[in-house]
C-alpha cells in the first residue's frame, strides 16, 4: 500500500469515527510501547476506539468537517505534541477508570526526566559490602549488617521534574525498584461541543447533590437576608409564618386546630409525660428490676432501727 492510499485510509477512518461517536478523550501517549498500547486497545474494547496519528493529519480532517460539525474545531488547541484520541459514546467515567488501571511499571532510565519523586527505603539491600560505593555516591547513610548493605533511613534520591543520572539508575536497578509508571494520561475531555478537566468525570452522584444542596442553602440566606422571596426560601417563610401564629395564638385567645395541641400542653404539663415513648423491652427491664430490689433491704433496715429506738 503506498503513503497516499495509507493516508487516504486514515482520513475515511477518522472521518467514520467523527461521525459516529459524539465523546472524545484526549490522552498524552509518552512512554507507552506498542505492546502496551495494546493492552489498552483490548481493555476498552467495546467500551472505545483509540485513534493515533500525526496531528497535521488530525488537524485537517477536523477543518475538513468545519461545516458539517463546526463544534468540532474546540479540538484544534489540545491536538499537540504526542496525543491521540479516545473515541466513545456513553460512560466516560468507566473509560477513565480503565486506561488508569492499565499503567505497567518502569525501571528508571539514564536521562528520563522524572514524573513523580523517587524514594528508597531504608533497610536490607541484599547488596555485597563491596558495593557500598553506589551508596556513597549518592549520599546515603548505610551500614554492614549480617554481610549485606543496609540503609539507614528512607533518602529521596529524585525529585520530580529531576533527570534521572547513571548513579541513580545503577542503584534502582540493583534495588529492583521500578518507581515509574506508564500509560495513556487523560488531558482533555471533549463531550457534545464542549471541553472539560478530566478531574470533573471524578464526580459521584453523591458530590454532585451535595454541590446543589450547598447551592440551595446559599441562595435560601441570601434570599431571607434580602427580603427577597424564591422558592428555596419559601419552606422557610412558610415554617416561620406558621411559628408566628402559634405566638400569638398562645399569647391571646385566637386559636386553631393545630394551636389547641399547644395551648392544652401548655395548660397541663402533666400531659407530656402522656407522650413520653415507653421503656422498650429486653434490656431495661432487668435494670429496672434491680433498682426496684435494692430499695428493699433498706426499708427493712429503717424499720428495724426504729423499732429497737421505741422499744
Amino acid at each position: 500500500m503506498s503513503r497516499a492510499e495509507r493516508k487516504q485510509k486514515y482520513f475515511a477512518k477518522l472521518t467514520k469515527l467523527i461521525e459516529e461517536y459524539t465523546q472524545v478523550i484526549i490522552v498524552g501517549a509518552d512512554n507507552v510501547g506498542s505492546h502496551h498500547m495494546q493492552n489498552i486497545r483490548k481493555g476498552l474494547r467495546n467500551k472505545g476506539v483509540i485513534l493515533m496519528g500525526k496531528n497535521t493529519m488530525v488537524r485537517k480532517v477536523i477543518r475538513g468537517h468545519a461545516e458539517s460539525h463546526p463544534q468540532l474545531q474546540v479540538l484544534l488547541p489540545y491536538i499537540k505534541n504526542n496525543v491521540g484520541l479516545i473515541f466513545c459514546n456513553g460512560d466516560l467515567s468507566g473509560v477513565k477508570k480503565i486506561v488508569s488501571e492499565l499503567r505497567v511499571a518502569a525501571p528508571a532510565k539514564v536521562g528520563a526526566t522524572c514524573p513523580n519523586d523517587v524514594i528508597v527505603p531504608a533497610g536490607p539491600t541484599g547488596m555485597e559490602p563491596t558495593q557500598t560505593s553506589f551508596l556513597q555516591a549518592l549520599n546515603i547513610p548505610s551500614k554492614i549488617n549480617k554481610g549485606q548493605v543496609d540503609i539507614v533511613n528512607d533518602v529521596k534520591i529524585l525529585v520530580k521534574g529531576q533527570r534521572v543520572g547513571q548513579s541513580e539508575a545503577t542503584l534502582l536497578l540493583k534495588l529492583n525498584i521500578k518507581p515509574f509508571s506508564y500509560g495513556l494520561a487523560i488531558q482533555t475531555v471533549y463531550d457534545n461541543g464542549s471541553i472539560y478537566d478530566p478531574s470533573v468525570l471524578d464526580m459521584t452522584d453523591e458530590i454532585l447533590l451535595a454541590k446543589f444542596a450547598s447551592g440551595l442553602r446559599n441562595v435560601a440566606a441570601v434570599s431571607l437576608a434580602t427580603g427577597h422571596p424564591t422558592i428555596a426560601s419559601l419552606p422557610h417563610l412558610i415554617l416561620r409564618g406558621y411559628k408566628n401564629l402559634l405566638s400569638i395564638a398562645v399569647a391571646t385567645d385566637y386559636s386553631f386546630p393545630k394551636a389547641e395541641k399547644i395551648k392544652a400542653f401548655l395548660k397541663d404539663p402533666n400531659a407530656f409525660a402522656a407522650v413520653t415513648p415507653a421503656p422498650s423491652k429486653g434490656a431495661p427491664a432487668p435494670a429496672k428490676e434491680e433498682k426496684k430490689k435494692e430499695p428493699e433491704p433498706v426499708e427493712e433496715e429503717e424499720t428495724d432501727m426504729g423499732l429497737s429506738l421505741f422499744d
